[in-house]
């Protein structure tokens, strides 16, 4: 593309709207995490900036995301004894997305069931949720999870904040009702930001506020690189990395479709992982693309890594002399931006349609759902994959297995010569041919030898047709030596008909068709009627 000085001022207008759009959700993010306000900002200029000059995707905003601050604040709790913990397991998981760039693995992300990212994503807005009530209420922003979080109200509500509380509702209302008309002039996070914070300032002075929020360049900060720390790391690194690279690739896509271009997913992942690795030194939030950023920045103008850099600029400027700004915003006025965030965080598309959804996309959402509100992020991202690729497998199985064909050759002809003299029909349905049409994996290689294996016990010859075969994977291949040993046993000879290409290739190189003599390999059905032929007459 040709860049001009009107994709210059398209630029401008777009970085200077994603920082005014991303500055309170940094914040909002960065007190979530338990890392501190601070932390948020640091974060989103690091990945901000890094992101956008060495990713895949030209117009994509990167920051702190909602998934990624409800994992950094398991890991603060659970994973991490202190805060230099926190920023290793940070810079371990961004050298870890430039591996899977560097590695060419950036695509395979987008492979993520649906299902798993719906219900993961569900499950990280209910957390938001659960934990902004807390703030909403008057009480401190706590560390704890989403049930420590629940089990906290008994003893909030006849100590309620009705301060903190008029304040989080004006947030919220005003983030939510803000006219169409004037967001141009003023996005309404923003709009809400101002309107909670000067409640809070001029009128309800009573409620907890950020506080003393250091300004000036960031302290440089020295990973852990103690063997047990590094070992402790290597689960949720892998984690943090996995999961900030679903949600940059997944944003990626909104930006081509809303673009009609396309992204480089492999980059992408290298610009991630250089992003989240400098937020570490540098003790910020780890972030991945963020999808507000990104629409905004597109809606605005910004179509190239010009505006991602502007909008990472803007906000070092902002924090160089902000503190004495930042400090006076209170937590309430946080959590009722947060609890927005947190509710179009939801699934509501998915969820809408639940009673339409097939049963196994269902129960897989679900369990990853309750895993993530439940359990832990890690345990939630683990056992959904899981349960996804079991509800595929099912799906594949039924899928694999309707493509196999097992019948008895009763055509008289088929035995018969060349020029369609049949003979005598004592060699009807002697022959069985089976033809195993597609691909066939794991999925399907267990019932194969129950659904083909009694076929194969009712014949004297089998004919193995392969001639429709595209794939087949070792499971599905050591499933075809068990169907002839079962035929050797059954002293039922077997004929290998059309074996080529990759099918051929996965076979041989597992020495599957050892037990079958070479005569009895051939290319065509005639040879394969030629050969039975000569078996049922010796």
């Amino acid at each position: 593309m040709n860049y001009n000085l009107q994709t210059f001022r398209g630029d401008i207008f777009g970085g200077v709207t994603a920082a005014v759009v991303g500055l309170p959700v940094a914040l909002a993010f960065g007190v979530a995490s338990g890392l501190g306000a601070v932390a948020g900002l640091y974060g989103a200029i690091a990945v901000g900036f890094f992101a956008a000059v060495f990713g895949g995707t030209k117009s994509q905003i990167s920051g702190p995301t909602g998934p990624m601050s409800v994992a950094i604040a398991v890991i603060v709790t659970t994973h991490a004894d202190d805060l230099t913990e926190v920023f290793t397991i940070a810079i371990m998981a961004g050298l870890i997305q430039v591996l899977l760039g560097v590695l060419r693995i950036g695509r395979l992300a987008v492979y993520t069931p649906y299902s798993v990212i719906s219900g993961f994503m569900s499950g990280i807005g209910i957390i938001i949720i659960l934990l902004q009530t807390l703030p909403f209420l008057g009480a401190p922003v706590t560390t704890g999870g989403p049930l420590d979080a629940v089990g906290m109200w008994p003893d909030l509500i006849p100590d309620i904040n009705f301060g903190a509380v008029a304040i989080a509702t004006v947030t919220l209302v005003v983030g939510l009702t803000w006219p169409r008309q004037l967001r141009k002039y003023l996005p309404p996070t923003l709009a809400a930001l101002i309107a909670g914070t000067l409640l809070g300032v001029l009128v309800l002075t009573d409620t907890p506020v950020i506080g003393d929020v250091p300004t000036g360049l960031p302290d440089l900060r020295l990973p852990d690189l103690g063997g047990g720390v590094l070992l402790d790391a290597v689960q949720p690194a892998i984690i943090i990395a996995l999961l900030g690279s679903i949600d940059s690739l997944l944003t990626s896509l909104i930006a081509d479709s809303m673009t009609r271009t396309r992204h480089n997913p492999n980059r992408e992942l290298v610009g991630q992982g250089i992003g989240n690795m400098a937020a570490g030194f540098i003790g910020g939030l780890p972030g991945a693309g963020a999808t507000l950023g990104t629409v905004v920045n597109l809606r605005a103008g910004g179509r190239t890594p010009v505006s991602g850099v502007l909008r990472a600029a803007i906000l070092l400027a902002l924090v160089l002399g902000l503190g004495r700004y930042v400090e006076s915003i209170p937590h309430a006025a946080l959590a009722g931006i947060l609890l927005k965030v947190g509710w179009d965080i939801i699934d509501w598309r998915f969820l809408t349609r639940i009673h339409r959804v097939q049963r196994e996309h269902l129960v897989v959402m679900l369990i990853t759902l309750a895993m993530t509100v439940f359990l832990d992020l890690v345990t939630a991202v683990g056992i959904g994959l899981i349960a996804a690729g079991m509800a595929s497998a099912r799906q594949f199985e039924r899928l694999q297995l309707d493509a196999v064909v097992s019948t008895p050759l009763l055509d008289r002809t088929f035995l018969g010569t060349r020029d369609g003299e049949a003979e005598a029909d004592k060699f009807s349905a002697r022959v069985g041919l089976v033809a195993l049409r597609g691909s066939f994996s794991v999925a399907s290689a267990n019932k194969l030898v129950n659904t083909i294996g009694l076929d194969i016990q009712e014949h004297e010859v089998v004919i193995l047709d392969f001639s429709d075969t595209v794939y087949m994977d070792d499971s599905a291949a050591l499933v075809v030596e068990q169907l002839i040993e079962v035929a050797t046993a059954e002293d039922t000879a077997c004929i290998v008909m059309d074996l080529t290409g990759r099918p051929a290739a996965t076979l041989r190189s597992l020495n599957v068709l050892d037990q079958v003599p070479d005569d009895r390999f051939v290319a065509t059905l005639d040879e394969a009627r030629d050969v039975a032929r000569a078996i049922l007459n010796a």
